[in-house]
C-alpha cells in the first residue's frame, strides 16, 4: 500500500506554486476531477496537511520546510516529545545540540532551537492547512473536516506550549495577531464541535485497510477530552464532567485496548514495534501517524524515537541506528521499582523483576543514578529505554534497516480510559469512582500488573507516566497537577538544573515565543518571564 513517501512535493513551504505533483495513493484518497481546481492539486494539500506528522521535509531525509541546521531535528514527533518529555521527570538526553541540554534542566530561553524548531513546524502545517482550506474546501466535505482536525490539532500543540498565540485561519500577508490562551481554548471547542459531525464513523483499521492513518469522529472525542481535561490550565474554569463525556465516548467506540500477545511479545509491546500497522495492535491507535522505512524516510518520528534510546551494546532494535542519547531519568524507573530494586539486566530481565509489561528498560551496564553533569552527558548514566523497536512480532525483516517501519500512534484508546478516571475522580472527592477503577485495572491487567480496589488522583498521574511515558503526555500532566513549575514541593533528578532537583518559575509552565518570529511580527508580545 502506498503511504506518505520520500518525496510528497516538489514544492515545499509556502505551497503557493502551480501545478503540485499529486501523490494520489497516499492515505487512499480517490483521485478528484482535477477540472474543479487549475491552481492548486487537492490531493498534494491533503497529503502534506497529513506529513506535516510525519516527515521533515519533501525531498526525503536531509530536507526539510522548516530552517535547521540539522533538518532531522525538524520532525513533529521529535519536537513533541523533546518539548514534552525532556523537560519532565521521565527523559534526559546526553546530546549537546543547540538547546537539549535548557531542556533538560529546564532553563530555555527565547533562543532554544528546538523550541523555535517546534513552533515553526506546528505553523508550518497550519499554513498547509490553510493552504488547502483555501482551495479545495468545496471539494470533498469529510477530506475537509479531516484538514480542520489536523489545523486544530497544530493549533491546540501550540496553544499548550505556548499560551497566547497568533490564530491564523487564511491564507493572507497579514500579521496574524496574538490570542490569549483562552481565546484559542474557546476557538478549539467550537471547531471541533462543529467538525466532529462531518467526520467519518469512527472504525479502527490496520495497514491493510482503505483509510488507515485518515482521522474519524473518536479523534476529535479524543482531542476534546485533552481539551477538557486541561481546561482549567487553559482558561481558569476546570470541566471535568465534558472531559469524562468525550472520553466515554471514545470508550464506547468500536476502538478496542489491545490485548493479544503472540510470539513472546506482551500487548502492550506490540502497540510499539515495527510491525504495529500489521500485528493488530492498530484496534487501539485512532491517530496513527504513518511510516514505513522504505517509502517515508524520516529521522523525526519513530525512527528518532527507537535510534535515540539504543545504542551499540543493547539488542538489536531493528534498525542500524543506535544514536544513545534519550534514556530514563531515576524517577521514571521508581514508578515501576519504588524500593529501587530493580535488577541489573536485559530488558527480560527487568520485566519479570517489575510484574508489568510496560517496565521496558534495558539496566545492563548502566546505573540509576546521574549524580553529576557529566553523567548527563553519558548515555549509560540512566536506565535505557526500550519501548520503541523496529523489530517486527512476526519476525520479518525491516523494510529497510535506515529507517522505522512503527507507526506512532498519536492518541490511543488507553488515554480515554485514564481521562475518564481521573475527570470522575477530580468530582468525586480525590477517589476514582468504581467505574474509574475498572478502567484504570483493564490497563494494569493488560500489563499483566496487580490490579487494586482503590486509586487516588496522584495514583492516576503514576499510571498515566507508566502507561505513556516517551510518548508526549508527561508534561502537560504534570501542569495540570501542578507539579511542573511553581513553588511545589514535587522534584525529579535534574529539575531546575540540580541533580536533587528544585523549584522553578511558573512562567515555565509555557515555552517563550521564539525570537525568529517575535522579530518579525510586530502583533507578537513574549510570555511573562523571558
Amino acid at each position: 500500500m502506498k503511504r506518505y513517501i520520500k518525496n510528497i512535493l516538489p514544492a515545499a513551504a509556502l505551497l503557493l506554486s502551480a501545478g503540485l505533483t499529486s501523490c494520489v495513493g497516499d492515505l487512499d484518497v480517490t483521485p478528484i476531477d482535477p477540472t474543479k481546481n487549475t491552481t492548486l492539486d487537492p490531493i498534494a494539500l491533503f497529503n502534506m496537511c497529513y506529513a506535516n506528522f510525519a516527515v521533515e521535509g519533501v525531498d526525503g531525509p536531509g530536507s526539510t520546510n522548516v530552517a535547521a541546521k540539522d533538518p532531522g531535528t525538524t520532525g513533529l514527533v521529535r519536537e513533541y516529545f523533546n518539548i514534552n518529555e525532556l523537560t519532565t521527570d521521565e527523559a534526559i538526553c546526553s546530546w549537546a545540540d543547540d538547546g537539549v541540554a535548557t531542556m533538560n534542566t529546564n532553563e530555555y530561553d527565547a533562543g532554544n532551537t528546538f523550541i523555535a524548531i517546534y513552533y515553526n513546524r506546528l505553523y508550518s502545517g497550519i499554513s498547509v492547512c490553510n493552504q488547502y482550506l483555501s482551495a479545495a474546501s468545496d471539494i470533498d466535505a469529510t477530506r475537509t473536516a479531516e484538514v480542520r482536525f489536523i489545523r486544530a490539532l497544530e493549533f491546540y500543540l501550540a496553544m499548550d506550549a505556548f499560551g497566547n498565540i497568533p490564530l491564523p485561519t487564511t491564507i493572507t500577508t497579514d500579521k496574524p495577531m496574538q490570542k490569549k490562551r483562552a481565546e484559542v481554548y474557546a476557538w478549539l471547542e467550537s471547531e471541533l464541535l462543529e467538525i466532529e459531525p462531518l467526520l467519518s464513523a469512527p472504525a479502527p483499521k490496520t495497514a491493510a485497510d482503505t483509510g488507515y492513518g485518515r482521522v474519524d469522529k473518536a479523534a476529535a472525542w479524543m482531542l476534546l477530552s485533552r481539551l477538557y481535561l486541561n481546561a482549567e490550565v487553559y482558561t481558569g474554569t476546570p470541566q471535568w464532567a465534558k472531559a469524562a463525556l468525550y472520553a466515554k465516548k471514545v470508550i464506547d467506540s468500536s476502538y478496542q485496548l489491545y490485548t493479544t500477545s503472540s510470539a513472546g511479545y506482551s500487548a502492550y509491546r506490540k502497540l510499539f514495534m515495527g510491525d504495529n500497522g500489521q500485528n493488530g495492535a492498530a484496534v487501539e491507535a485512532i491517530f496513527p501517524i504513518l511510516q514505513q522505512g522504505n517509502r517515508t524516510a524520516a529521522y523525526g518520528c519513530t525512527t528518532f524515537l527507537t535510534a535515540s534510546t539504543h545504542s551499540s551494546d543493547m539488542n538489536s532494535n531493528g534498525t542500524n541506528g543506535t544514536w544513545g542519547g534519550n534514556r530514563a531519568r531515576k524517577d521514571l524507573v521508581q514508578k515501576f521499582f519504588p524500593n529501587n530494586d530493580a535488577p541489573s539486566g536485559e530488558t527480560s530481565a527487568v520485566l519479570t523483576a517489575a510484574g508489568d509489561d510496560r517496565a521496558l528498560f534495558w539496566s545492563k551496564g548502566r546505573t540509576l543514578e546521574i549524580g553529576s553533569v557529566d553523567d548527563v552527558k553519558t548515555f549509560k548514566k540512566g536506565f535505557s529505554v526500550t519501548k520503541f523497536t523496529n523489530i517486527k512480532s512476526d519476525g520479518s525483516d525491516a523494510t529497510d534497516t535506515g529507517f522505522s517501519d512503527a507507526d506512532f500512534f498519536f492518541f490511543r484508546k488507553a488515554e480515554a480510559y485514564l481521562t475518564y478516571a481521573e475527570a470522575t475522580a477530580r468530582q468525586n472527592g480525590g477517589n476514582a469512582t468504581t467505574e474509574g477503577i475498572a478502567y484504570i485495572n483493564l490497563l494494569r491487567s493488560r500489563a499483566h500488573a496487580t490490579t487494586k480496589t482503590s486509586y487516588t488522583l496522584r495514583d492516576i498521574l503514576d499510571e498515566r507516566s507508566r502507561e505513556f511515558y516517551f510518548e508526549g503526555l508527561r508534561r502537560t500532566d504534570l501542569i495540570r497537577y501542578g507539579y511542573f513549575g511553581g513553588d511545589n514541593t514535587y522534584l525529579w533528578s535534574w529539575k531546575g538544573g540540580v541533580v536533587a532537583g528544585r523549584s522553578f518559575k511558573a512562567t515555565r509552565n509555557i515555552f517563550p515565543l521564539p525570537e525568529s518570529d517575535l522579530s518579525v511580527n510586530g502583533n507578537l508580545s513574549q510570555n511573562p518571564g523571558y
